[in-house]
Order: structure tokens, then sequence, then C-alpha cells
């Protein structure tokens, strides 16, 4: 039986306690004072007979204020939490006292030894552990804490040695023995790999409720821990740059630089500089580009696809060997950066075609993603609009607006082809300049759509020749990897052998120019 006694904190509060326990001649197993106002009994079991007139006594002792049965002492308690530490412990955990004999093992250190813990207490540690000096070390004048690799049953491990210090009467440390916490090639492994699996919190920020989306976050997660080039295909506006900054958050570079150049936006020679920088490290009008800049860190090529030749050539050297010379400047500067690049063209195309470097094309897509468009995954329509429309609403300091049933539907149905970026800019429009707090169909500020007519893009060009071989020959690219036989394709599409063979033959559909 454990009592409580709850009391004040005078001298002698304790005697007098103990004096009841005397006088009725109760063997006291065990008291602890802990902190002021807090008395500890461990006593035999009571009859209950005996107990209702004790407890009644013990109350009466001045300032004494309570007195209950508790299931546990407080050293009981805290022996057991640090007994079931130690046993579950994940690695081989070993106490020794000042001698080098064994004290206490976990359960995964009697498996390894092959023996109950009861053969082992007692042992010295050197039958199983070589290579440490136990014996020197623990006497030597100042015992310090050492991590060693040494051999455990013969295999190698790690090991943290900890001396263990308790405090004599004058306060001086005396050691009182060690402990020793072993790692194997295979936990450290692990350990390093949790270490470095990607920051879950850099890819909050994209919204995933299709299945499409979540495997492509589940592949950048993974992929964001490796070092190699990552290409980043998908329409304008799906959020290559937001997913490529997620990558580079999640790596071991994310305390260095992200730097991100448009190749679209700027002119062959700007771009150039841009990049590479330009004149001698010690001109005073020399500038340092994005890769010096970058230097340990990423950076992000937006629309690679439209990148000059002449550029080309010089980002297949900075990826081959990480060397490149600013504009103007014979010297040769290193640098250690990961490239992200991302596009909106069929590059494979544009291979076929010449227009892109079909080397430089291989060293950029050594890991891929496909963003999908907004229309081919629905179900992050809705989701994604009410986050923005949670967001620029707290932005503008409005509150509780909601989309209409008609409006939602709309939103849901239409095309976006402009994808993420243009529903972003839509609903901003739409609740900064609303009146009220519900969102209609007519708030929003697009091309005229309906599910029987489509969406006709306002600024089309072109005849309807030009778009139905446009449709005619995108679907042919996407069939023929399934189907990649003139025979299979044509059976597919309901057309003769030759009818087929003569429109890849006219859009230059084949196994070198289509991915099969």
């Amino acid at each position: 039986m454990r009592l409580e006694i709850g009391c004040q904190d005078r001298v002698g509060i304790a005697q007098d306690v103990l004096t009841i326990f005397v006088e009725r001649q109760i063997d006291l197993r065990g008291i602890e004072l802990k902190q002021p106002g807090k008395i500890y009994i461990n006593i035999p079991d009571l009859e209950f007979s005996e107990l209702q007139t004790f407890m009644p006594q013990l109350r009466l002792i001045e300032g004494v204020l309570d007195v209950k049965t508790t299931p546990y002492m407080p050293s009981e308690r805290e022996k057991n939490e640090l007994s079931t530490l130690i046993k579950t412990f994940p690695d081989p955990f070993i106490s020794i006292d000042a001698k080098g004999h064994v004290r206490i093992v976990n359960n995964i250190t009697a498996s390894l030894v092959n023996c109950s813990e009861s053969d082992i207490v007692g042992e010295n540690i050197n039958q199983w552990v070589k290579g440490f000096n136990f014996n020197r070390w623990l006497d030597s004048d100042e015992v310090f804490a050492q991590t060693r690799r040494l051999k455990f049953i013969d295999d190698d491990y790690v090991a943290d040695i900890i001396p263990i210090h308790v405090t004599d009467n004058i306060g001086e440390p005396v050691l009182a023995g060690a402990v020793l916490i072993l790692k194997s090639e295979a936990r450290l492994g692990q350990q390093i790999n949790a270490f470095k699996q990607a920051n879950e919190n850099s890819f909050a920020g994209i919204q995933a409720t299709s299945g499409s989306m979540r495997k492509v976050i589940r592949e950048a997660k993974r992929m964001s821990l490796l070092d190699s080039s990552m290409l980043i295909v998908g329409e304008t506006g799906t959020g290559k740059e937001l997913l490529a900054h997620a990558c580079h958050a999640a790596s071991d570079r994310t305390e260095k630089p992200f730097m991100t150049l448009n190749c679209a936006s700027l002119p062959d020679e700007v771009a150039e500089t841009e990049l590479f920088g330009i004149g001698s490290p010690n001109s005073k009008n020399s500038k340092k580009g994005l890769f010096e800049l970058a230097d340990g860190g990423t950076i992000f090529l937006d629309e690679v696809g439209e990148m000059s030749p002449k550029l080309q050539i010089k980002l297949l050297r900075v990826i081959q060997n990480g060397i490149f010379r600013r504009v103007d400047d014979e010297n040769e500067i290193t640098v250690n950066v990961r490239i992200i690049s991302s596009t909106n063209h069929d590059l494979l195309t544009m291979v076929s075609q010449g227009e892109f470097r079909e080397d430089l094309y291989y060293r950029l897509n050594v890991l891929g993603l496909n963003i999908p468009s907004l229309r081919e995954r629905r179900s992050d329509i809705i989701p994604l609009a009410e986050f923005f429309i949670a967001k620029f609403s707290q932005r503008i300091g409005k509150s509780n607006i909601t989309i209409s049933d008609d409006c939602r539907d709309f939103i849901e149905h239409y095309p976006w082809p402009g994808n993420v970026r243009q529903l972003e800019n839509v609903l901003i429009r739409a609740v900064s300049l609303m009146e009220g707090n519900v969102i209609m169909t007519n708030h929003l500020q697009l091309p005229a759509y309906t599910r029987e007519h489509g969406y006709l893009e306002q600024e089309f060009e072109g005849t309807l020749d030009a778009a139905v071989k446009g449709f005619e020959a995108d679907l042919l690219r996407k069939l023929y990897p399934a189907y990649p036989s003139t025979r299979q394709l044509a059976k597919k599409l309901g057309l003769s052998h030759t009818a087929i063979a003569n429109k890849l033959r006219e859009y230059d559909i084949n196994k070198k120019t289509v991915k099969i």
C-alpha cells in the first residue's frame, strides 16, 4: 500500500507522521519526501478495519492537510520509466560500473549476445566489445565522453561512450561507471536517410486533392532528396515554379540560394549575362551571374525550351563539369549548382526538328515531372478556389465570402486554359470588386464557355484546316506510344493502314520523335 500525505512545510512533521507508524508497529518499506508538502509512504497492505482508524489519526497531526492512497511511489514510476526506455531502446545499450562490469543491458543487446540479461550482468564488457580500452579510460584522471568505432560481437559499430558521475558528500563528482550506445552501419544509414527526408512543410502550399496531383507531389518529394537535374513539364500556369521551389526547400540545399531565370523573357545577350556574369572577378565593372550567386543552391530555368542554341551549348558544359566563364573573361569558375528547369513545350519534338539539343535534353531530364493541367484534375479546382478566396478576402479585410452553387458548378467545369494562375487571377478580381459576400458567375471575367459548345479563345488565329491538323497531330502523338505500329493505330482509329501511314509521315511521328 502506498500513501500520499499532503501537508504543510514545517520542521518535524515527517517525524510526527513516522511516530504513528512506529506506535502501530507498521513495517515501513519506504518513505520519499519530494517537493515541499508531499510525503509518500510505502507500507504493507492493511485490513479495512485498521485503515478506518489509522487514516483519521494521520489527519489529526498538526499540519497534515490530506491523506490518500496512491498507486505508486514517485521513485517507482521513475524507475519503470527509465527501465522501459532502456529495454525498448532500438540500439544496443549497455551500462557498466567503474570497473567495467556490466550492470544493465537492453533487450536488443541480450538478443545480439544470445544470452539472458542475468547471464550478462556482472561480466566484463571486454568479453563482447573490442577496440577500446575501457579499463584505461575508466582509470584515467579525467574521464570524458567518447565516440569510437569498435567491434561488438565481431560486427562494426559506432559507439557513444558516456561517463556517469554522482556527487559525493562534499559535492565532488565521483565516477560511477558509463553507458554505451552502439549504432550499426545499417541504423546509421536509416537515421541519415530520415534526416534527409523531404521537408513536408515545403509542399504544404501546393493544393493536391486529385490522385494525379498527389502522385506528382509524392514523386517530387522523393526527387527533392536527389541531386540530379530535374525537368518539370506542364502547361502555362500549372505551378511549375512553385513545385521547383518546394523541391529546393525540401532538399539538402535549402539553406543556399534559389535563383530563377525566365528564358523566354530576355534577349539572348542579356540572358547570357544574367546566367554567367560579365567581366573579370577583379574588375570594378564585373558582375556575378546566377550560377555564381546560386553556388551550393539551385537554379530554376523557366521555359528552358526558349533558350537559344548558343546558351544551350554553354549550359551543357556547366551541367557536365560545373565550369563556366563569365562573358568577356577567360578565367574559369567552378560552381556546385542543381538545375531544375521547366517547359510547356514538347522538347522531344523540338529535338527531332533540330530546335533543341538532344544531349542537353537528356542532361536536363534526368528526373522528370509532368504536372497535369487543371482541367485534367477537376477535383482540385474547388479546393484551390476556396483557398484563393480565403487568402485574398483576408488580405483586403473581407470575411465569410462564399461561392454560389451555380458559380461553383461553372468553375468546376470551365476548361481553365491558363490553369491555376488564371483561376487565381480571376478570383482576385472577383473578391476585390464584388459587393456582398457571395461570388456569382457574373463576377468572373472570363471568355464565354458552355458545356454544349465548349470554349473558344478570343484571340484565336489561323484557319480551320490548321486547327484540325494541329488536333490530329496531337492525338496521334498521344496514341502512338500505346499503338506503335500503323496497323494497330489504324484499327484503333477506324482508318486504313495507308491513311495512318501517310498522316504519321506528314506529322513526322515515329519512334524517334515519340517516347515509347
